[in-house]
């Protein structure tokens, strides 16, 4: 291998007090495919995006550490300063123009124009663009990914695999580009299409052109790369050889931890014993991003049990799903009996409650205040807080605040009153106030996705007690939802990890970071692993 083309010192990245990356370093060397990985939330693209100058990065006050290309130290300030030192990415999310040709797509911004009689006059800004040279160009990048698709026709209405060929080949194209990243690349390929890709990867690495590859996929990182790095919770754990690793271990990396269990083993029940309070058939949730593929999966009156994943796998649509904000199909047994699904009043009724994961764009009136954000939900479901006289009833101002006040002290919502605007609230008591409405409902199923997010770590504890006390002293059914896999081991009697909008398992909290790690990178046969 040839010598070091890309070095990364001492990153460190903060997000006002949140510290996302802790002095995080490695290198690439010139035509070597190295791979990053982590759980969600680890700080792979935050490091990235340092990488690639995002303005998210300063637009928040910069980073701390150095770059290096070649040995000479950059400042990378902007994603146009990277793609002049070339340095390309491949991101998660498509940039595509559906009305524009393959072609156009792979040149955009760098398209070829050629003269015209009218340009030899008035100027080369009315010179036309050389569609044939630019379809050859574009052919040749296609060729080398083995993509057999037209160069000449429109992106619009081809599938997600071709896209993100396009994506890539556009990336390929350019003149200068030394180092690639790849994003997740193979999340929407199908297998063979994955496989096309990896070869295309070496194709391009044989060229000379470093690749820094993202990916949860296990076995496609020791398929291709010749090092890896992990990261965990903003930390570098280790950067390895991948001939002097393998996939256990690598699982094991990438999601062991020091776990502080809230619940103590005689509160873990045999919850295999329990009455079925939930079951699910083949349910499939149309979320964006988070599709649900057909998952059956029995859950237990007075469990806690949760869904863990990495990100765009579908654990969090099935919740959204249950709860008719995402279209979903399928069968839904909540007590025996067919649950009405695709219709969020009648979730609400049938003693379901959500916290969101967007607590600002599904679970809170944000111009109102909180003590009408605590009890809105249930004035509207369950006639609570209202004062009636004859036909009419208006809303019981004493009741709503002082039922607020207990919840504020609760969840210690830091907040200068009940009256205080949800708006003016951080984003972790933000969070509080949705757990506190969700909880006024009194449900028989709570269903929490990401709890904790926002929150400070003092705060989390307080998230995680208030859910087991209420799934104790209550017998709640809790189906927590989090990308914290330690926070589902602390709290939960069984975990299911969802991959690509399947069910790839169900662990118990106590089981090896091995197992977990290998389920959340698609395997769902683990237990030959474990044992070899």
């Amino acid at each position: 291998m040839g010598e070091v083309l890309l070095e990364l010192k001492d990153i460190s990245k903060f997000y006002g007090e949140n510290q996302v990356l802790n002095k995080v370093g490695f290198s690439v060397k010139k035509g070597e495919i190295v791979s990053l990985l982590g759980e969600n939330g680890a700080g792979k693209s935050t490091l990235m995006n340092i990488l690639f100058g995002m303005p998210v990065i300063h637009t928040t006050g910069g980073y701390q550490g150095e770059i290096y290309l070649d040995g000479e130290k950059v400042d990378i300030h902007s994603p146009e300063r990277a793609m002049e030192l070339g340095i390309g990415m491949v991101h998660q999310e498509f940039m595509l123009i559906p009305g524009y040709t393959v072609a156009e797509n792979i040149k955009l911004n760098r398209e070829v124009t050629k003269g015209n009689p009218v340009s030899k006059i008035l100027g080369k800004d009315l010179e036309t663009l050389d569609v044939k040279t630019m379809n050859r160009d574009a052919r040749k990048a296609l060729d080398l990914l083995e993509i057999n698709i037209d160069e000449y026709v429109k992106v619009e209405g081809l599938p997600v695999g071709y896209m993100q060929f396009i994506e890539i080949a556009r990336e390929i194209d350019k003149e200068n580009v030394r180092v690639l990243v790849f994003d997740e690349p193979t999340a929407v390929l199908t297998e063979s299409e994955a496989e096309n890709l990896i070869k295309a990867m070496r194709q391009i690495a044989s060229q000379g052109i470093s690749i820094i590859f993202i990916t949860h996929r296990l076995d496609e990182v020791m398929a291709c790369t010749e090092q890896v790095t992990i990261l965990r919770d903003g930390m570098l754990v280790e950067t390895k050889a991948t001939r002097d690793t393998n996939i256990l271990e690598l699982a094991e990396l990438m999601v062991g931890r020091k776990i502080e269990q809230l619940r103590s083993n005689e509160t873990v029940r045999k919850v295999e014993e329990g009455d079925r309070i939930l079951e699910l058939k083949q349910f499939k949730v149309g979320m964006p991003g988070e599709l649900v593929k057909g998952i059956d999966l029995d859950i237990y009156k007075g469990e806690i049990i949760g869904i863990g994943g990495l990100a765009g796998q579908g654990k969090v649509g099935i919740a959204n799903g249950l709860m008719g904000l995402y279209p979903a199909s399928g069968e839904a047994l909540l007590n025996g009996k067919t649950m009405i699904l695709n219709h969020p009043m009648m979730s609400l009724k049938q003693k379901l409650a959500f916290v969101s994961e967007d607590r600002k764009g599904v679970g809170l009136l944000l111009d109102d205040a909180i003590d009408l954000n605590i009890a809105i939900t249930s004035i509207q479901v369950n006639g609570k807080f209202l004062k009636s006289y004859g036909l009419f009833s208006q809303m019981n101002q004493e009741a709503i605040l002082e039922h607020a006040n207990s919840m504020i002290e609760l969840f210690d919502i830091r907040c200068t009153g009940a009256d205080q605007t949800t708006r003016r609230l951080s984003g972790g008591n933000q969070q509080k106030v949705c757990l506190a409405r969700a909880l006024t409902l009194e449900p028989e199923i709570l269903l929490v996705s990401e709890p904790t997010r926002g929150i400070d770590i003092g705060a989390k504890k307080l998230v995680l007690d208030a859910l087991v006390k209420l799934n104790r002293e209550k017998n709640t059914t809790i189906i927590m939802t989090s990308s914290e896999l330690s926070e589902l081991r602390a709290i939960c009697d069984r975990i299911a990890i969802i991959s690509e909008g399947k069910l790839a398992g169900i662990l118990k909290p106590d089981d090896s970071d091995a197992k977990f790690g290998l389920l959340m990178s698609g395997k769902t046969d683990v237990s030959e692993e474990v044992r070899a």
